[in-house]
């Protein structure tokens, strides 16, 4: 599975950006749940948002306590891709954003041990 996000950028705290994350190499993307890390140097990746495999039933969603109410994290199988909006930025959201895969489930997305990363988008936010 390889992953391509994009969509990073500077905005100024308030505003608001829209990652992307492409999915190829796999046949069935649907069965992958999906999930969005981030980092800012020197300190540990951090989890921010999965959301589970489609099953036909509503489709399970986790944030980070931090992005709760401002991340929204969607996927679209037809497309093999994820994104996640973020609304209300602030200064502290400042990182570098990977998204991530894992057949699992969102566990090991929320854990930060996904089988699948791409490579970072960064977000500057500036205050």
């Amino acid at each position: 599975v390889q992953l391509q996000a994009s969509g990073g950028g500077l905005v100024q705290a308030g505003g608001s950006l829209k990652l992307a994350c492409a999915g190829s190499g796999v046949t069935f993307f649907s069965n992958y749940a999906m999930g969005w890390s981030r980092q800012v140097p020197g300190k540990e990746r951090e989890f921010v948002a999965a959301i589970a495999m489609t099953t036909g039933g509503p489709t399970k969603t986790e944030y980070a306590d931090s992005v709760k109410g401002r991340f929204t994290i969607s996927r679209d199988d037809q497309k093999n891709t994820v994104s996640l909006e973020m609304n209300n930025l602030k200064s502290e959201d400042t990182a570098v954003y990977y998204c991530a895969a894992d057949i699992r489930g969102p566990e090991p997305i929320q854990s930060g041990k996904a089988d699948y990363w791409g490579q970072g988008t960064l977000v500057t936010v500036s205050s």
